[in-house]
């Protein structure tokens, strides 16, 4: 039989909220597994002590915030009307049915103004790996870095072309030094000092050409293999491999190479959390001079990935050009050496053929066109570091320890595009980039410590409950 429903929106109920959050929500498992409560006094040198309206809870605040990445809501108007009805996000928040919700112009302007240049982003990210790091879930044994692009909100036609100094690199003092070294061992006069101008600067500044976005300048200008065109970020994600935690998070223009933060950011974990790393998983775009020697100094074991180096059709591989370390000299595929001449400004270690072998030699037009019939092949002065990183590869553990990466950290950007919002940068300028990047990774480690508490507590049944502040349970 068919009846005309009843409407019931106006009758009163009791009810309480605690009763209308189902018990298995994800918000009721973080509130159960992080505290953050901490947040209040990291955060009170920020507020006025004795004067002034009553201010917005901080932990309210930040909550707010925090749910927002957890559940990929994009807008902070639209995150303050998700939080008017639902009410799973009011208990997490501590509001009440007929409470009020902070209007957002309030999280946005205690965003933009009081807690802007406070480093309290990266203070809230470092407590929760703290957290974790408390409850077990982090060993820093095995360390797997790479980096995702997220769109700059700039339009990618609109732009000035501006000349730039590049800036030195910051191993370049190294870099000289081993230059210096290695030229004295073979006799050589040290190179000249580095001066000023462009002219003489060599690779510690030359100015070059690049895109400077006129809506958001602090973007870079990506040119990649296989990746769109236009305006992006980097973020530079690092994961421990036992449960994936993200133990770092840094932000550069797309237009740095992913290898010049690396070394500085994996000493900056080493120092905050106390790491003793034994090995790292990288891809291949870190597989440069610096990071392999970077690596073999600080003896962490790299693992990298493969790239197949350019090659031009009809040519010599390199790798057909057989190095004696004994008699420091390649021998050519038709078998002649070729001895060291020099080694130049950016740290490569030259040696030259005979042009008189060369130019009656019949295999010449598959290994060089030069005018003066020189084959030159070069070495870098670190170039023992990049072999050992190399042969690493090759090993059975190696390769276990690469194919973890697809496990750990690009299925971390993978879940943080598709459930986090992170394919965009919510703002413009790089330092509210970095501060989406830390807000969406510590959301994405407190859903992470959460789950897998829930997970064992599931396992081990109702008679036992978590230990305090571990990774582990005791009898109820």
């Amino acid at each position: 039989m068919l009846k005309a429903p009843t409407a019931y929106q106006h009758e009163l109920e009791m009810v309480t909220l605690e009763s209308l959050v189902p018990a298995d929500h994800l918000v009721r498992k973080i509130a159960a597994a992080i505290d953050l409560e901490f947040i209040r006094e990291r955060v009170a040198h920020l507020y006025c002590a004795d004067n002034g309206r009553p201010a917005l809870d901080p932990v309210l605040l930040f909550k707010l915030l925090l749910l927002g990445y957890l559940f990929g809501i994009r807008s902070e108007r639209q995150l303050m009307r998700e939080v008017q009805v639902n009410v799973a996000y009011r208990w997490f928040l501590g509001l009440r049915l007929t409470d009020k919700v902070p209007d957002a112009s309030t999280l946005s302007q205690n965003r933009r103004r009081r807690f802007a240049d406070s480093g309290i982003y990266q203070e809230i990210f470092d407590e929760i790996v703290l957290q974790a790091m408390g409850r077990g879930m982090v060993e820093g044994r095995v360390l797997y870095t790479d980096s995702t692009h997220l769109k700059a909100n700039a339009n990618k036609q609109k732009f000035d072309v501006v000349k730039v100094e590049q800036a030195p690199a910051a191993y370049l003092a190294e870099l000289e030094a081993a230059i210096d070294a290695d030229r004295q061992a073979s006799g050589k006069k040290p190179l000249k000092a580095r001066k000023g101008s462009d002219e003489d600067a060599g690779d510690s500044g030359p100015s070059k050409e690049i895109k400077v976005s006129r809506t958001d300048p602090d973007s870079g200008y990506m040119v990649r293999d296989d990746k769109p065109k236009g305006f992006f970020y980097l973020d530079h994600r690092t994961v421990d491999s036992k449960h994936a935690i993200i133990t770092d998070t840094h932000v550069t223009p797309a237009n740095v190479h992913d290898s010049q933060p690396y070394l500085k950011r994996l000493d900056r974990q080493c120092e905050r959390f106390g790491f003793a790393p034994d090995m790292v998983g990288l891809d291949a775009g870190y597989f440069t001079p610096q990071v392999c020697h970077g690596l073999e100094q600080r003896e962490i074991a790299g693992v990298m990935g493969y790239r197949t180096p350019n090659h031009r059709a009809g040519y010599f591989y390199k790798r057909q050009y057989i190095y004696d370390a004994a008699s420091d000299t390649y021998r050519c595929p038709a078998g002649q050496q070729l001895v060291y001449r020099t080694t130049n400004r950016q740290g490569y270690r030259q040696y030259h053929s005979d042009p008189v072998q060369c130019a009656g030699c019949e295999s010449r037009e598959r290994c060089t066109h030069s005018a003066n019939h020189t084959k030159i092949v070069v070495r870098h002065v670190w170039e023992l570091a990049k072999e050992a990183v190399n042969a690493r590869r090759l090993t059975e553990w190696g390769k276990r320890v690469y194919a973890r990466r697809k496990e750990t950290v690009e299925r971390s950007f993978a879940d943080a595009k598709q459930l986090h919002g992170h394919r965009y940068a919510r703002m413009r300028g790089l330092a509210k980039v970095l501060e989406q990047c830390l807000l969406a990774a510590t959301a994405q480690n407190m859903k992470k410590i959460a789950l897998l508490l829930a997970r064992l507590l599931r396992a081990l049944g109702s008679r036992w409950r978590l230990h305090p502040g571990r990774y582990d349970a005791i009898a109820a």
